[in-house]
């Protein structure tokens, strides 16, 4: 049953991680896109706090959990801590509202892939992310009910990272992820012509945009616990990623392309036009979160913690335009856990990690001079599955929420977003008992 389970997540995650783009907002059209990393599924059902740090999860918000010792309770035949993997995937749906209508949206895509590996008091963990997606499809009908513009997008910046923590107490933890930023951005965009009689004009003019970007940045953690009572354990953590740089090789063209006359979309393009464009510096804004909790260990946690991130420093000329700028952006998050009886020798569902949270956030999107925020709720189950020595688990996580205004014509998203992964333990140092 249980390999089964695993094979049947496997299929889910892989088939979801090469299906649509990973996003479907408007709002993924301004900068960089819609932020796609908010840590693990496990942080994103308890409202996206990543406080809660333990031996047996992956958490990419703070490099300092590579290093954490062993939950009270947890000891693993008295050995080192085990090797963690984690794999997961997202599908969302989303009810965009204006003032002049309403449509649906949907899409999916790989969330996250990494790995966890002690050594000591030092503990190492890499992976990949999506960091942002593109994913847009906009049109601008005038008040007669015409299709005047068209607007496309797609693409995103992908993150690779390496990460150091090290014990320096046995309450004190501190690490440093090492991430390498990728990808490119394309931007299509096109005015719609007609004759007098309202057919549509056979050759029309589409501008194209494209930005390659690459650059470094770091995030460093630190994570503080101890008990203060029999039962009740604090935990306390901050992370700090410094503002950086990310280099963009910027591109434009213009095409004539032929039109369908019934879906507007293009069908042909009979010639372009390169205009070379100067390669340009993103400032990657920094970043700090912290936070604290209490809980009883293998029982319950609940959390807080609040991140402020210095969007208002954001530039680059390529994504300019004239009704859009950034603001700091901030986000308050509050969640927890509860867990029936994490030992118990019948009854499943005892076992089973109940999670749920809120949060409430400031994109640093400003809009035709209205803040774009955003609001959401989640819910999830963590499934134990495998060798119960070892505690993994397979995590199912439903995020409710709005994002936007429908203030000024702007668009009010509704999403919904399924989340699943799998965070498997393994013992890979385990000491011989006999000769």
């Amino acid at each position: 049953m249980i390999k089964r389970l695993i094979v049947i997540c496997i299929t889910i995650i892989s088939s979801v991680a090469f299906a649509q783009q990973g996003t479907a907002s408007p709002y993924s059209f301004y900068g960089l896109g819609s932020l796609k990393f908010k840590g693990t599924v496990e942080n994103r059902s308890m409202g996206g706090i990543s406080v809660y740090l333990d031996s047996i999860h992956v958490n990419l918000r703070n490099p300092a959990a590579y290093a954490g010792k062993n939950l009270k309770g947890f000891y693993f035949n008295n050995e080192s801590r085990p090797v963690k993997f984690a794999v997961a995937a997202t599908s969302s749906n989303i009810n965009l509202k204006s003032n002049s209508g309403e449509a649906k949206a949907s899409s999916a895509g790989f969330e996250y892939l990494a790995m966890s590996v002690p050594v000591g008091k030092f503990g190492f963990g890499f992976g990949l992310v999506p960091y942002t997606s593109v994913g847009y499809k906009l049109d601008d009908i005038n008040d007669d009910d015409v299709l005047v513009y068209r607007f496309n997008g797609e693409g995103g910046v992908n993150r690779v990272f390496a990460g150091l923590g090290y014990q320096i107490s046995d309450k004190l933890s501190f690490g440093v992820d090492f991430n390498y930023n990728f990808g490119n951005i394309q931007n299509t965009a096109y005015e719609i012509k007609y004759t007098p009689e309202g057919d549509v004009v056979q050759y029309q003019t589409r501008e194209f945009n494209r930005s390659d970007l690459s650059g470094l940045n770091l995030n460093f953690g630190l994570a503080y616990k101890t008990i203060i009572s029999d039962k009740l354990e604090l935990s306390a953590t901050a992370t700090y990623s410094p503002e950086s740089v990310l280099a963009a090789e910027n591109e434009r063209r213009f095409q004539t392309v032929s039109l369908d006359a019934i879906t507007k979309d293009v069908v042909a393009v009979s010639s372009t036009i390169d205009v070379d464009l100067n390669n340009t510096d993103l400032t990657l804004p920094s970043r700090l979160a912290f936070g604290a909790g209490i809980g009883e260990p293998r029982s319950w946690f609940v959390g807080a913690e609040y991140t402020l991130q210095n969007t208002a420093d954001f530039s680059n000329p390529i994504f300019n335009n004239e009704i859009s700028t950034f603001e700091n952006a901030s986000q308050v998050s509050v969640g927890g856990f509860f867990i029936p009886n994490y030992n118990a020798f019948s009854g499943y569902f005892k076992r089973v990690v109940y999670r749920a949270g809120f949060n409430f956030a400031n994109t640093g999107l400003i809009i035709k001079d209205e803040s774009i925020k955003e609001f959401g709720i989640s819910f999830g189950l963590g499934l134990p599955v495998g060798n119960r020595n070892l505690f993994s688990n397979a995590n199912l996580g439903v995020e409710f929420g709005k994002r936007g205004t429908t203030d000024k014509n702007l668009i009010q998203e509704n999403f919904v977003n399924f989340n699943v992964s799998l965070s498997l333990n393994s013992r890979w140092f385990a000491k011989k008992k006999y000769n």
